[in-house]
């Protein structure tokens, strides 16, 4: 073999990752962690700033949701941001301004003080996600490698939604509710420390100019469908809703004519022509809304129907999480074996509706069983984001890594939102249907409405309340689970046809575009 053979045999193959590039996975899973966290970190805190800042109703909710809406309504836009500024200077932008709205929530003193640091912590976190997937896609030229640094993303995402509410649960026992906040601090700045010399910049070297347009449409489709399916699970189907998902489809009706039509779009259709990104998309949406449904039910298993305190249902929903640490490295090696990845994410889709057909199984004390189910769908959907990830961002070009990574995202949030919208509207209705006509006013509408009901009645008639009660959610519980079952079964059939065409990203993937600073 020639020596010019020799280098074009080795320009084919990418370089592999070492140490370096490792330890940089480390220090970004700490932004990671973090993030996801601050979704469900206020949980146990919320009690003690109520106290505290005396917010009314209505500023107590934006406490809670701003956070969430703002994350979701900017991912697309700070994903392709990241593409043409640099990754890792996006990345550091948004470690700064979360480290800084953590310090200004810690120390609040109003509740508007805490609703405007709580908006800058989601500008942080939507920079902070896509750049973290992004620069892995980058780092990590090795399909190999790659798929292994995206299964340990994958993991600590979902563990940071579970460790987040414990987190709270023991900060607030022992400290105040600002120290919250002020956990994100010593890792953000490590990461400004470590970033500049563990992690290289990446950015689109032709990005065009930026849309400028295209960025409120995407917050005006994003935030009112988010909203309308919160809302929707939590008050029911109303009107405003209703007009707040209708306004939501329209303006993403724009978003996409905009996008299809202009020279230089937020987020390219080029993507979409990759093989496998759009199936990834839509199949990781269906399993956020599985497991965020799921999630719905399970959590108030724990405290309504079998009693638990709110720190003592927090730590038992941490069991099924070990699980995970195991699932994402098992479905990465089935593949790299030489198992199709479509078996492997229908195999996980599989083993979340089995999840769900244990939920089927319950009673009112069957805590064990929910534990068990609830790890089932974890697995799964670790299974299964773990892999689609890998798909979705092996397809697209390395230079739209962070646009690819934020619409897998966004589709989260949607899955997210429209499953307990979906599942929780199911389990609501058979609640209604089965709790008895007689039973008190305030009854009929929700679990926690019933329980709240019996604490001002006689004993007797509280113990019959209450067991009724407990009764038609866990039977709101079952149709619910038959519901996700089905879901998962036929998204489970649709990735064996869809993705079974598709082959995984060979090692042999051309260097992306890369600027180092």
């Amino acid at each position: 073999m020639t020596n010019s053979t020799h280098e074009q045999a080795n320009a084919a193959v990418p370089e592999r990752a070492g140490r370096k590039e490792w330890t940089a996975l480390a220090v970004l899973m700490l932004p990671l962690l973090l993030v996801s966290m601050d979704v469900s970190v206020l949980y146990f805190a919320v009690p003690a700033i109520s106290a505290d800042l005396e917010p009314s109703g209505t500023q107590q909710l934006w406490i809670f949701d701003i956070y969430a809406f703002v994350l979701a309504g900017l991912l697309m836009t700070m994903g392709s941001l990241g593409d043409r500024v640099g990754r890792r200077r996006l990345l550091m932008f948004g470690a700064a301004a979360f480290g800084a709205a953590s310090l200004t929530a810690a120390y609040a003193g109003s509740a508007e003080l805490l609703i405007a640091a709580r908006a800058v912590l989601g500008i942080g976190g939507a920079t902070l996600m896509p750049s973290t997937m992004a620069l892995v896609r980058t780092m990590f030229r090795d399909a190999g490698q790659r798929a292994k640094a995206i299964g340990i993303w994958s993991g600590v995402m979902v563990a940071g939604i579970a460790l987040g509410s414990v987190m709270s649960g023991i900060l607030v026992e022992h400290f105040w509710w600002g120290s919250v906040f002020l956990v994100n601090l010593p890792a953000m700045v490590l990461l400004l420390v470590l970033a500049p010399v563990l992690i290289p910049e990446f950015k689109d070297p032709r990005p065009g100019r930026f849309d400028l347009l295209s960025v409120p449409l995407s917050m005006a489709a994003v935030l009112p469908v988010v909203y309308g399916l919160k809302e929707s699970a939590a008050e029911g189907l109303e009107p405003e809703y209703v007009a707040s998902l209708a306004v939501g489809l329209v303006f993403a009706a724009l978003f996409v004519h905009r996008q299809r039509t202009t020279a230089s779009p937020l987020i390219s259709p080029a993507l979409f022509r990759g093989r496998g990104f759009a199936p990834a998309v839509l199949l990781n949406l269906v399993s956020a809304l599985a497991m965020m449904g799921s999630a719905y039910f399970t959590t108030q298993y724990l405290q309504s129907v079998l009693g638990k305190s709110a720190m003592e249902a927090a730590l038992w929903a941490l069991l099924p999480s070990v699980l995970i640490g195991f699932a994402a490295p098992v479905a990465t090696a089935l593949v790299q074996r030489g198992m199709n990845r479509a078996h492997v994410v229908s195999s996980g889709f599989a083993v979340s509706a089995c999840g769900f057909g244990l939920l089927t199984l319950t009673g009112t004390d069957s805590m064990w069983t929910v534990l068990a189910a609830a790890g089932l769908l974890a697995c799964g959907a670790v299974v299964i984001g773990s892999q689609l990830t890998d798909l979705a961002l092996g397809s697209a070009p390395a230079e739209k890594a962070g646009s690819a990574s934020s619409l897998l995202e966004t589709g989260q949030e949607f899955g997210g939102a429209l499953g307990m919208a979906l599942l929780g509207s199911i389990g609501n209705a058979v609640y209604r249907s089965e709790i008895p006509d007689a039973a008190p006013a305030g009854a009929h509408e929700t679990l926690g409405g019933a329980l709240a009901v019996a604490q001002h009645l006689p004993d007797r008639a509280a113990s019959t309340l209450t067991d009724a009660a407990r009764e038609a959610f866990t039977s709101g519980m079952h149709v619910t689970a038959l519901t996700g079952a089905a879901v998962l079964l036929v998204a489970a059939a649709v990735a064996a046809v869809t993705l079974r065409q598709i082959k995984p990203v060979e090692a042999t993937e051309s260097e992306p575009e890369k600027v180092l600073v």
